[in-house]
């Protein structure tokens, strides 16, 4: 579902994190509101191109280092070659579709950390990713 941000919704979101809006950053924040789907670098370029015809590539990875930052965005490997940026920054985990290539999110208790065999580690980043068949490729797969 899309949701419809002002220009100053978008700037003040910015600014609360400590980034100066630019007409750049606020189409990437807005891009990354609207489509949870955790999109590549490429992705958010390609959709913005159209928009911003003067618009780099390069632009749109120093956006995203920025925001990576700054705790607006987490960027996810996923076996991947290149990286997905999630703006979702609360704890969860990740599940990747095997067929299509979907990322969806899915609650993960922060308890399931908190073992015994690391007291006294520092954690500082926790990644939890579940390969397999989602749900809608799994029942094209049964049509067959």
């Amino acid at each position: 579902m899309k949701m419809t941000y002002t220009i100053e919704q978008l700037k003040d979101y910015l600014k609360r994190h400590d980034i100066k809006p630019s007409t750049i950053r606020i189409k990437v924040l807005e891009y990354l509101l609207n489509n949870r789907i955790h999109p590549t670098a490429d992705d958010i370029y390609q959709y913005l191109i159209s928009e911003i015809p003067t618009l780099s590539k390069t632009s749109v990875y120093n956006t995203l280092e920025l925001f990576m930052e700054k705790g607006v965005v987490n960027a996810l490997s996923l076996k991947e070659k290149e990286l997905r940026y999630d703006i979702n920054t609360y704890f969860h985990g990740h599940f990747k579709c095997e067929i299509c290539g979907n990322v969806y999110d899915f609650p993960v208790s922060e308890e399931i950390i908190n073992v015994e065999e690391l007291k006294g580690f520092v954690i500082r980043n926790v990644d939890i990713n579940v390969y397999g068949i989602c749900k809608k490729c799994n029942e094209k797969n049964k049509e067959v």
